[in-house]
């Protein structure tokens, strides 16, 4: 991310706050209390709203992995709903989780976690979601150099060996928005599947667009998006995360709502997720 693109969304940042404090106002919602949420209520620390993230939080999702900050679409995501539940900045305590250890069963050391969970029935045997906050297209990701380069359509991607998680909206996006000739490459994780990019085994991975971004500028060297595809298959719903049976997850989900039908999650998506798409085609 370039020096004036981080500038611009740290000022922009300042005037998401102030929009969000008039959106909550012109939502006929009633003005914070000076007092803290029942301490009964469920929260982890009475008073507290305690929220999760990865132990390594990339942007554009956090803004220089500080949450605290409030920069970055999944920080102001987190604040804007902590906003809803009555929550001041103040009283919003950050922990850090790995991606598995927060989904898996058992007691949890935060109230919700915000970490690019897509919502499936599979984890909702486990833990509690939110109603979605996000919903993310699917993306091709490929090594410089190698077959991908230079594909510009679908019908070129057909003949390529695809890779991608097995059982996610990425593996039924490669069956129903490309169908290519030779069957997909299907691995246990995300990470399993970059591994067998970075080897050579496969020609080119399917990941949902968010992590496609953070894999090109982060992750996975050498390497580009070939281009965004159609959506196909089941939606890749993001949801925040909670423990199973959370007293707080009927009340998330409705500060969640909130968010969506007042237009701050659009805006949010817009102010820091934009930068997703600049310069990735649209494959067709």
């Amino acid at each position: 991310m370039s020096r004036r693109i981080r500038l611009v969304r740290i000022a922009a940042a300042g005037i998401a706050v102030a929009a969000l404090a008039l959106t909550g106002c012109a939502s006929g919602s009633a003005p914070a209390s000076s007092e803290s949420p029942a301490a009964d209520a469920g929260y982890v620390t009475p008073g507290k709203l305690t929220i999760a993230t990865g132990e390594t939080a990339y942007e554009p999702y956090v803004i220089d992995d500080d949450p605290e900050s409030g920069e970055g679409f999944e920080a102001a995501v987190a604040y804007a709903v902590a906003e809803e539940l009555g929550f001041a900045a103040e009283d919003v305590e950050w922990v850090r989780t790995s991606f598995e250890s927060a989904i898996a069963p058992g007691p949890k050391s935060f109230d919700f976690n915000i970490q690019q969970y897509t919502i499936t029935d599979e984890r909702k045997q486990a833990v509690d979601f939110s109603s979605p906050y996000y919903e993310a297209s699917q993306s091709v990701v490929a090594l410089k150099g190698g077959a991908a380069e230079g594909v510009t359509d679908i019908a070129g991607l057909k003949g390529l060996v695809l890779g991608a998680m097995s059982g996610s909206t990425s593996a039924t996006t490669i069956e129903e928005a490309i169908a290519p000739t030779t069957a997909p490459q299907l691995y246990s994780s995300n990470e399993d599947a970059v591994a067998a990019l970075k080897a050579g085994q496969i020609d080119a991975i399917v990941l949902d667009t968010p992590t496609a971004y953070t894999a090109v500028n982060f992750y996975i060297d050498d390497s580009f998006t070939v281009g965004e595809l159609p959506a196909a298959g089941v939606p890749d719903q993001w949801g925040l995360l909670l423990a199973k049976d959370s007293p707080l997850t009927a009340d998330v989900t409705a500060a969640v709502d909130t968010l969506r039908e007042n237009g701050t999650l659009d805006e949010l998506e817009q102010e820091w997720l934009s930068v997703l798409s600049e310069g990735v085609p649209q494959l067709k």
